[in-house]
């Protein structure tokens, strides 16, 4: 398994930016996939998070009604939209892959331990 991210960039607060992460898998849908960010001296958070097999969608309280996770499964691409950046999300942001028995992972955006493949990660600076 591979997980390629795009290239972040920089954004003024306020504004938008969109991430991209191409996996190398057959099915997407048998994946649990989740964007997670880790600033420096932070612990890895600020999930989204989407499980297919479950039709359930969630998200971390520092990203809800601002990130939204999209998935493209005939392409095996997973996108992360972000609105209304703020200073705050200024991070290395990581796509991840993961399989777990665990119910309703995707709640409040996924726990990193339930994602064993990671992506390279890709920063983002939110400054004006």
């Amino acid at each position: 398994l591979q997980l390629v991210e795009s290239v972040g960039g920089l954004g003024q607060p306020g504004q938008s930016l969109r991430l991209s992460c191409a996996a190398s898998v057959f099915s997407l849908g048998d994946y649990v996939v989740g964007w997670f960010r880790q600033a420096p001296g932070q612990e890895r958070e600020g999930g989204s998070c989407i499980n297919d097999s479950d039709r359930e969608i969630g998200y971390s309280d520092d990203v809800k009604g601002r990130f939204t996770i999209l998935t493209d499964n005939a392409r095996s691409m997973v996108y992360l939209q972000m609105n209304l950046l703020k200073p705050e999300g200024t991070a290395v942001y990581y796509c991840a892959l993961g399989r777990t028995a665990r119910p309703r992972p995707c709640t409040s955006g996924g726990v990193p331990k339930d994602f064993d493949t990671w992506g390279q990660g890709t920063q983002v600076t939110v400054s004006s």
